[in-house]
């Protein structure tokens, strides 16, 4: 039983629910210190539950979908579905198995959350098909875990508002630079079997330079948000370490030097990610 729980976790990586966890419950917070909503242990767990649900059938829907590319390239070869560890069977029933359970959810979280909760699934489970048709398909990738803010947000007050709206475009320069950094291991492959990214399309250097244009734009965001909320000492200290995050990963991958790429990805953005909520909720929560 425990072996099989384990095949699924790595599946879907769950180890990087890092990322976009974090901003999801910082949207929580945000709702409950700065949007009037009030804390609920009930909906604070159901957004949770949220979150590892469409993050768990976007992920194995991607393992699935690119079973037979994953085969062919030696650095995914060894993924669960194209080892045979997983069969494809069973990873479709586990996808719609967690659309049914994240669905569900949202039904009793509110009434918006519920009708907007296929939308979400069309971008969160959609992007596995965009690297067949276009370049950005990085962004649809930031797009999908933008969603998280703005939906914990949506659970605790039912209502839009700028701030988390203005945290979700954060997050989605934020991935969706760090996973054209990530894709830079595969131009050669992409190129090869005639997949769309932005190595691809512009080489490693132009798409360095694209991933650092993203990351200007989140480095000021997170200073517009820090002013437009105005936050505290904590939240730009929060500030700071994710903007040095930011500057720490174009450091250390360069066009002909890509070794640091895996430290980057997980390392680095997850320190980024977990300590900018540490900081952000403590400053909302403590002033």
């Amino acid at each position: 039983m425990i072996t099989t729980i384990n095949k699924y976790l790595s599946l879907v990586k769950f180890s990087h629910t890092i990322f976009a966890m974090p901003f999801a419950l910082t949207g929580y917070f945000m709702a409950t210190t700065k949007g009037g909503g009030s804390f609920s242990w009930v909906t604070f767990g159901l957004v949770v539950l949220c979150m590892v649900f469409a993050r768990s059938a976007a992920m194995a829907f991607n393992r699935w979908l690119d079973m037979d590319i994953d085969k062919l390239n030696p650095r995914t070869a060894k993924r669960e579905i194209p080892a045979g560890i997983i069969s494809p069977q069973n990873a479709m029933f586990f996808i719609l198995i967690n659309v049914m359970l994240f669905i569900l959810t949202t039904w009793f979280i509110n009434r918006i959350c519920f009708f907007l909760s296929p939308i979400a699934l069309m971008v969160v489970l959609g992007y596995s098909y965009t690297k067949r048709f276009t370049a950005l398909c990085h962004m649809v990738l930031g797009v999908g875990l933008s969603l998280a803010p703005i939906g914990a947000y949506l659970a605790v007050t039912g209502e839009f508002a700028l701030l988390p709206v203005l945290v979700s475009v954060l997050v989605l320069c934020w991935v969706s630079g760090f996973d054209i950094i990530y894709s830079l291991q595969d131009e050669d492959f992409d190129k090869s079997q005639q997949l769309n990214s932005i190595p691809a399309w512009l080489g490693l250097s132009g798409a360095l330079r694209f991933s650092e244009l993203l990351h200007v734009i989140a480095a000021a965001l997170v200073i517009t948000i820090g002013i437009y909320g105005h936050y505290h000492w904590l939240f730009w200290i929060g500030a700071a370490v994710f903007i040095s995050m930011l500057i720490s990963q174009h450091l250390l991958v360069k066009p002909n030097d890509l070794s640091k790429v895996n430290v980057m990805f997980m390392t680095t953005n997850g320190i980024a990610s977990v300590l900018f909520a540490v900081f952000v909720i403590a400053d909302m929560l403590l002033f």
